[in-house]
């Protein structure tokens, strides 16, 4: 049977996961996958460290965060568009993500010094709790878990985008605010981002020592999405929560 008669489902592997653009006696593993995220989250985190420290200083890291979200959304959709591009623009998309979460954090940071922090060890220890009931297999990803996680993914993200569209027109959407819905709102997406680590482990888990060994990169990126997305829906919800309460 042949790899490219299976089909993904998450939402930053669709479509593309399986188009190799030519064979490799290479395979992708779940050692190079560990590395390859290790070293992106380092640089992440070193640049982070960076934008804080600008910030700390007195510099404004507003443009830091802008452009590193435009760049991460351009460089993605290249990526969904020309796979084999991976490679050498998921190292790209890691600069621009620690320029987004440099200046978001730092933001976080200065108003609120233990929030950042907090949400990195929320962040790791779903991580792995996610991880072990995958492996335990007190969790089963069905064909229906995947499709409920990745429209409630999908919903999501069309509400984020309405609402930062809406935005520009001086309209203003309940989901930025510290309102229950808004708080509410946050939690659920939380939840999604923590249940999407699944299908990356899923993913994994079939295809190792399977697909070629350039494909680990969109692995790396899979894992990155997600965990990105879960440590800023966790820092935005303790935000509301201590401006709240």
């Amino acid at each position: 049977m042949r790899l490219t008669n299976y089909k993904t489902n998450n939402p930053v592997f669709s479509g593309y996961f399986w188009d190799a653009p030519k064979a490799s006696t290479k395979k992708m593993t779940v050692t190079g996958i560990f590395i390859k995220s290790l070293g992106c989250i380092l640089v992440i985190a070193a640049i982070t460290a960076y934008i804080w420290k600008l910030n700390e200083e007195g510099m404004s890291v507003k443009w830091f965060t802008l452009g590193g979200m435009f760049s991460a959304i351009i460089i993605s959709v290249i990526i969904s568009i020309r796979h084999h591009w991976a490679p050498f623009l998921v190292p790209l998309y890691t600069v621009a993500k620690g320029l987004f979460l440099g200046g978001f954090s730092a933001y976080a940071h200065k108003n609120f010094p233990e929030l950042p922090y907090q949400a990195i060890g929320v962040t790791i220890i779903t991580f792995f709790v996610m991880l072990i009931l995958y492996q335990t297999r007190i969790i089963i990803v069905t064909k229906k878990l995947r499709s409920v996680i990745i429209t409630s993914a999908i919903s999501i993200f069309v509400v984020y985008m309405m609402s930062w569209v809406l935005g520009f027109f001086g309209i203003k959407t309940y989901i930025w605010g510290t309102s229950w819905f808004a708080i509410i709102f946050n939690c659920i997406a939380a939840i999604v981002a923590s249940f999407s680590l699944l299908l990356d482990f899923d993913y994994i888990e079939r295809f190792k020592n399977k697909a070629p060994k350039w494909k680990e990169w969109l692995a790396t990126w899979g894992l990155l999405a997600t965990l990105i997305w879960l440590y800023v829906e966790t820092l935005r919800l303790m935000q509301k929560l201590a401006i709240r309460f």
